[in-house]
C-alpha cells in the first residue's frame, strides 16, 4: 500500500470511505458506539484520471501484432481484450461468456454486474475472434483472473508498441505531481470498454 507520504490523494480518500463503510456496519450491528467518523470529511485535492483508451489505429496494431511463439499464453489475453473492445463487454462478462450466449448474427447475455439482458451485434472483428476458438459446452474463452489479465495486458501492449507518452496529475497531500508513462503502463481490462465507447 505504501507509506503515508506517496500515497495519492484519491487512494486516500478511498481508503478512508472503505473505512467509514466498515464503521457504519460495525455501528449498525452495535459493534461500535463512537459516531466521530460520520463527520470525518477531510479536504484532499484531487484531479480526475485521464480517460485512457485505444484509438483506432492503436486497436489495429494490437490486432495484427504477431505475438512470438514462446509468448503464446498472450493470444487469449489478447483476444478477451480485443474482444470487449469490438463488443464493450466487461472482462467480468467475458469471462462468463458461454457458447450457449454466441448466436448467429449477435450475443446474448445477462450481465454479471448489473444483471441486464443484453443483446450486441457481431461485427467481422468480434466473429473472426470467436472462430479462433472451438465451439462447445461451456465457457468461450479460457478463464483468467483481472489481475492477471491487467498485468499480461501491459506485458502484451508494450510487446505490441503501445507506447505513446501520457501524462497523468494528481496530488499526493497538498502538492501536485505530473507523471508521464508510456501508454501500456495503463493498459487495464476497463480500457476495453472505454475503446468501445470513444
Amino acid at each position: 500500500t505504501g507509506s503515508q507520504e506517496t500515497l495519492k490523494n484519491s487512494t486516500t480518500k478511498k481508503y478512508i470511505a472503505t473505512i467509514k463503510w466498515f464503521l457504519r456496519w460495525a455501528t449498525a450491528k452495535k459493534y461500535n458506539t463512537n459516531m466521530a467518523f460520520v463527520n470525518f470529511a477531510p479536504k484532499l485535492k484531487t484531479i480526475p484520471n485521464n480517460v485512457i483508451f485505444l484509438d483506432w489505429e492503436e486497436l489495429m496494431q494490437l490486432y495484427r501484432y504477431e505475438i512470438p511463439a514462446m509468448r503464446r499464453q498472450l493470444q487469449s489475453v489478447r483476444d478477451k481484450f480485443l474482444f470487449s473492445c469490438f463488443t464493450g463487454l466487461r472482462h467480468s462478462d467475458v469471462e462468463a461468456l458461454t457458447w450457449e450466449n454466441i448466436k448467429e448474427n449477435h450475443i446474448n447475455i445477462v450481465t454479471v454486474k448489473t444483471n441486464d439482458r443484453i443483446r450486441i451485434e457481431l461485427n467481422n472483428y468480434s466473429r473472426e475472434l470467436l472462430s479462433r476458438y472451438e465451439r462447445g459446452e461451456g465457457k468461450v474463452f479460457p478463464p483468467m483472473t483481472n489481475q492477471k489479465m491487467n498485468k499480461n495486458l501491459k506485458i502484451l501492449c508494450e510487446m505490441a508498441g503501445i507506447n505513446t507518452p501520457v501524462m497523468t496529475s494528481y496530488f499526493c497531500k497538498n502538492k501536485r505531481i505530473e507523471d508521464v508513462q508510456p501508454k501500456y503502463m495503463h493498459i487495464a481490462t476497463h480500457t476495453a470498454r472505454r475503446t468501445f465507447i470513444c
